[in-house]
């Protein structure tokens, strides 16, 4: 596998960023292609970043022509997946068949619904009851379809819900407030365990399926530390803060009515099972098969804090 190869991503948020640095650290040459045209200074020199739009196939081609491989990490907006999720994932899916490139997926664990607090593997079947989940499990199939009939060779990388540097989800309400004093935002029940993945091991996952060809044609869950309640996960913002970190947690009601104002927490009622039960995803398939281990958690907690210090 030629080191010059191009390598080209999608999506200029986190999960983007961290996919392109993983890939620099194997060697290749990396395209970024984000709506703007731009990526902050955070991202290595080498990689290149044009200016795209995700839902127009025949820019898609331009951008991808002479690809090894294209990495979908491009999202709308949270309240317009329903709408827009879709045909953007179809048409980045249709440039990559044309132009040869394998097509490597971020995707999250939505399809699988409510399994009542049993662990999550990737060979469960898509049992989702809200309306995100259902979209996303209908994006899935359509891209192992894609793959079966021979239109992309495809593989798709799971996280849970990911926090780290860059991310602008999960770390900008239950961990940034800390650092200010102010009450991080937990979500539902703080008692039960919760997988939480780490988002440069999600980058390193999907950068480990576009290099090994045995990745090819299989769903793939990212190496994440073993679950841990969300309380455990303040306290260990305590121990790297040295300060007692207060913390506020939203049920259905409240979500709802600070949901007439804020779409996103609208869109966030539904998946509150995902915090009123044990959520656990086994992610032993991938660490077994590529023989590394998920960022310890407290690793995970310093460097984002470090981050979230940094860009303040």
């Amino acid at each position: 596998m030629s080191q010059n190869e191009l390598h080209v991503v999608f999506g200029a948020g986190a999960l983007g960023k961290w996919t392109a640095r993983e890939l620099i650290k194997l060697g290749k040459r990396v395209r970024m292609v984000s709506h703007s045209g731009k990526v902050d200074s955070r991202i290595p020199a080498s990689v290149e970043v044009v200016k795209g739009d995700a839902y127009d196939v025949n820019r898609n081609v331009e951008v991808t022509q002479g690809a090894a491989a294209v990495y979908q990490c491009a999202q709308p907006l949270y309240h317009e997946w329903a709408e827009k999720f879709p045909p953007m994932q179809k048409a980045i899916l249709e440039a990559v068949s044309v132009n040869g490139a394998k097509f490597i997926v971020g995707d999250n664990l939505y399809m699988y619904g409510d399994t009542q607090g049993q662990p999550i593997r990737e060979d469960m079947p898509y049992q989702a009851h809200t309306k995100k989940g259902k979209v996303r499990g209908e994006m899935a199939t359509a891209v192992m379809e894609a793959h079966r009939v021979g239109k992309v060779r495809a593989a798709i990388g799971r996280a849970s819900n990911f926090f780290g540097p860059d991310d602008m989800a999960v770390t900008s309400f239950a961990i940034r407030p800390a650092l200010d004093g102010k009450a991080v935002n937990l979500l539902g029940r703080t008692d039960q365990p919760h997988t939480f993945s780490y988002v440069a091991d999600f980058g390193k996952l999907l950068a480990t399926l576009g290099t090994r060809q045995e990745a090819i044609g299989q769903i793939w869950f990212t190496p994440s530390p073993a679950p841990v309640t969300q309380i455990e996960l303040v306290n260990l913002m305590e121990d790297e803060l040295g300060s007692k970190v207060k913390f506020m947690a939203a049920g259905k009601m409240m979500m709802s009515m600070l949901g007439l104002f804020m779409p996103v927490l609208r869109e966030s009622v539904e998946m509150l099972y995902e915090w009123n039960k044990p959520f656990i995803m086994d992610s032993s398939k991938a660490e077994k098969a590529f023989g590394w281990q998920a960022t310890p958690l407290q690793q995970a907690m310093k460097e984002t804090i470090a981050w979230c210090r940094e860009s303040k």
